[in-house]
């Protein structure tokens, strides 16, 4: 299948590489973005661009009239540390943005497939023991977590009422080239950033939490699997949910010395006290992305480091001194 796709937060980390895939497999793009967060170079050549927030009247009149075929929408406040500082913005934008952007395609009477980019880390909490699956209790420790769940319910609400075609992607902890420092998954490109620089590692805690770390490319196959793949029909909160990760817990000591081998560097490790609101494990099964969409990682963790530090050691190495 292919068609109209519009991919919110078409600029940032993910969504450049999930517009990338889109444009690759023939689908007429369209990138949202109010950059934020994500740099304007990073909007795929071959897409058109739409400069609004997920907030505002233009990004509702935009999705109304144009009748995508699919959105991808991962335009979203990701950072767990802002959202304990400022949780009334995180909501605005995470729960307030989506339901704009619901309203809108509800408004527009298209069969819009919405492919809505949530959290397979926060928004399942400490409660349960890992790997999580989609339908265990959700004990979300964030307000990031909280907001996520929230759009989640909006969604199960508009395609029971309304009859919209919803899906809900829960990433683990996505990382890979063009990573941002922030949100929890940010640390890769922290480590990264430090391990060029020859600079210490900070480690909140005693580096024994864990998080399922899926790479970026892995849930750009997973937005496109989610686009058209057929789904159950809806019904409760989890009836249309898809876990995206690996299923495999890695700490975040064993992180830092993986990529110090990907690297062929070490840097020191300095550890310090432990962040209010970070969950201690974090993984998720992914049994159901396999067998309803298709999909499964094809990337490890060690390939996905490697990667990724080549791609910060080429950008560092290509801007002026």
């Amino acid at each position: 299948m292919t068609g109209r796709a519009l991919v919110t937060g078409g600029a940032g980390f993910i969504g450049s590489h999930v517009a990338e895939l889109y444009l690759d497999r023939g689908y007429d793009v369209t990138v949202l973005d109010d950059f934020s967060s994500g740099p304007r170079a990073q909007v795929p050549t071959g897409a058109h661009l739409i400069e609004a927030d997920v907030r505002s009247t233009e990004a509702a009149t935009l999705v109304r009239d144009a009748r995508f075929d699919v959105i991808s929408h991962l335009a979203a406040q990701i950072d767990v540390r802002k959202s304990v500082r400022d949780p009334i913005f995180d909501a605005a934008v995470n729960a307030g943005g989506t339901l704009n952007l619901l309203e809108a395609v509800r408004a527009s009477g298209h069969a819009t497939r919405f492919v809505f980019s949530s959290t397979g880390g926060a928004i399942y909490g400490d409660y349960i023991t890992p790997p999580s699956a989609e339908d265990f209790e959700k004990n979300p420790e964030s307000p990031y977590g909280i907001s996520k769940l929230s759009a989640e319910l909006y969604l199960a609400h508009y395609a029971r009422l309304h009859g919209l075609d919803t899906v809900s992607l829960r990433y683990s902890n996505v990382y890979g080239p063009r990573q941002d420092p922030h949100g929890e998954a940010g640390v890769v490109a922290i480590f990264c950033g430090r391990v060029l620089d020859g600079a210490p590692l900070t480690v909140y805690g005693d580096g024994s939490q864990t998080r399922d770390y899926v790479f970026v490319r892995d849930v750009a196959r997973a937005n496109l699997a989610a686009a058209a793949a057929p789904l159950p029909d809806p019904g409760p909160l989890d009836a249309r949910a898809f876990n995206i990760g690996t299923g495999v817990e890695t700490s975040v000591n064993t992180l830092a010395e993986t990529l110090f081998a990907s690297a062929h560097a070490r840097s020191r490790i300095d550890y310090a006290p432990h962040r209010p609101g970070e969950q201690q494990r974090s993984a998720v099964r992914i049994d159901r992305a396999a067998s309803v969409l298709g999909w499964i990682p094809q990337t490890s963790i060690a390939d996905g480091l490697r990667d990724t530090y080549a791609w910060f050691a080429a950008r560092r190495s290509s801007q002026p001194l």
